[in-house]
């Protein structure tokens, strides 16, 4: 996914002022949650992109279900909306724990499946896969019916798809040469 060159300034400008002032992993657990919960919400995300509503409102609405997080975090929320990117909040969170996760050194990894794979079928996936080269990653697992059966493995900028989709479609494409 590409992020806006907004996010990863407020990604950056924040993980600066955590880094100073030495909380970086509470802002980091905390920035996971907002991920999560905008992610979660469909509403509160059409509730902070509806133009109507006065940045005031947005900026009570937010910090009331943002109340029990640190004063950094209410505080790069607060100016988020102010600023009116509030439709960037998300990006901003997934964007500061994607620098986070850089500087530690983790990982990112995307598994899609067809259906729910247990914890032992992954972990082989992802030893075969020969892709991940340090023990920590973070991993993001997706289900997607629609690639049938086998799985899409992603780990930085490459991917193996093997998928029965997409085998289907190479024969596919092979019969029409022929």
């Amino acid at each position: 996914m590409l992020t806006s060159k907004v996010a990863k300034r407020y990604a950056q400008g924040l993980l600066d002022f955590t880094q100073e002032s030495g909380n970086t992993e509470a802002v980091f657990g905390e920035m996971k949650d907002v991920v999560k919960i905008m992610s979660e919400s469909k509403e509160l995300n059409q509730f902070l992109n509806t133009p109507v509503i006065d940045a005031r409102k947005k900026e009570t609405i937010a910090l009331e279900i943002f109340k029990n997080f640190s004063p950094v975090c209410q505080n790069i929320i607060r100016l988020v909306i102010k600023q009116g990117r509030e439709a960037q909040l998300k990006n901003i969170a997934q964007e500061f724990i994607n620098k986070v996760e850089d500087i530690k050194g983790t990982q990112r990894i995307t598994l899609v499946t067809a259906t729910p794979l247990s914890e032992q079928n992954i972990q082989k996936i992802i030893a075969d896969s020969k892709m991940v080269n340090v023990s920590n990653y973070d991993l993001e697992t997706t289900i997607k019916p629609e690639i049938l059966g086998g799985y899409i493995l992603r780990v930085g900028d490459q991917q193996i798809d093997a998928s029965v989709k997409s085998k289907l479609n190479h024969i596919k494409k092979e019969f029409q040469l022929n």
